[in-house]
């Protein structure tokens, strides 16, 4: 089968032969009908988190939804024609092992979450990363609460989640977002107030502002806005370093947090939301023969909605 390998830090992605999986103790194999195109990916070919990669080649590939096909010694619990997603996990596909970005996938059982009746393949693929991470970093490392005001930079696929957590928690939402294409819909989600700078809200008295966007100038504009003894969650990775205002961190006594990931019940969670028709992921189907060229716009930017290659 073909499947979208990365080959090496600062290479674009190869679309190479490889032999499908199987399924080995503890493991599953998965028809894959949906998986997500994360900007992680584009961290890993770029060399900025490629060092979590476990081996070279590897088949990207770490938000990922699809059926049963074979089941491995010693699992309980699924049976071949489950519908389940993959929890993103540094030891999972995509990362640890081979992922999504190929028909087939071999998976550990424990990484599976059961899809409810109704949520469509590409929002599950959606909330195995992007939703989990901004379920965790909003509710957890943020902890908001009704009545706070919260800053979300990035209106990209974790922002665009994490306005609409960050909305059903009871938070006043306000969103910094450099593709001014994404202003109409971040208002249309409930955001208050829509700029291209999160200092654009000095004056707003931010409680929490979560940085899902990571490129260093976006965390010192964080601490920079929020309020005395407010929080600032980091997401984003797009850059691995970045400069800040230690005086302004230190005199207004600023909580910085990192957020990774998100927990198996964080997943659920979110799945929930999902099928009750109160949490979306804006999602653009992609083929799989275009992998490679969507990585390219997503690196590039100005991407509206999140890119998911659908295989049916």
């Amino acid at each position: 089968m073909k499947a979208w390998q990365y080959a090496g830090s600062n290479r674009p992605i190869a679309l190479n032969d490889v032999e499908e999986p199987d399924a080995g103790p503890g493991e599953v194999v998965l028809d894959v009908h949906a998986a997500g195109i994360c900007h992680t990916d584009v961290s890993f070919l770029d060399g900025t988190m490629s060092d979590f990669l476990a081996h070279v080649p590897l088949t990207l590939g770490h938000e990922i939804a699809g059926t049963v096909s074979r089941v491995g010694a010693g699992v309980t619990g699924f049976v071949v024609g489950d519908h389940v997603a993959v929890r993103a996990d540094p030891l999972g596909p995509g990362c640890g092992r081979d992922g999504g970005f190929a028909p087939k996938v071999a998976t550990q059982a424990e990484f599976l979450v059961r899809i409810p009746d109704g949520v469509p393949w590409d929002q599950a693929a959606a909330a195995t990363d992007a939703g989990g991470t901004a379920y965790r970093a909003v509710t957890h490392r943020g902890t908001v609460r009704p009545g706070d005001k919260v800053g979300i930079i990035g209106f990209g696929g974790l922002g665009s989640l994490g306005a609409q957590i960050a909305r059903r928690a009871g938070a006043e939402v306000y969103v910094a977002e450099t593709n001014s294409a994404l202003h109409q819909a971040a208002l249309d989600s409930g955001a208050t107030a829509v700029a291209a700078d999160i200092r654009e809200f000095t004056s707003a008295d931010l409680d929490v502002i979560v940085d899902f966007a990571g490129f260093g100038v976006t965390t010192a504009g964080a601490v920079d806005t929020v309020r005395p003894g407010g929080r600032v969650v980091q997401v984003g990775l797009a850059a691995r370093t970045g400069t800040l205002d230690l005086v302004a961190l230190t005199m207004k006594e600023v909580e910085l947090l990192g957020s990774v990931g998100g927990s198996h019940d964080d997943n659920e969670r979110v799945l929930e939301q999902m099928a009750k028709g109160d949490l979306r992921c804006p999602t653009v189907s992609v083929r799989f023969e275009d992998v490679g060229d969507c990585l390219g716009r997503l690196r590039r930017g100005g991407v509206v909605g999140r890119f998911v290659v659908r295989y049916d």
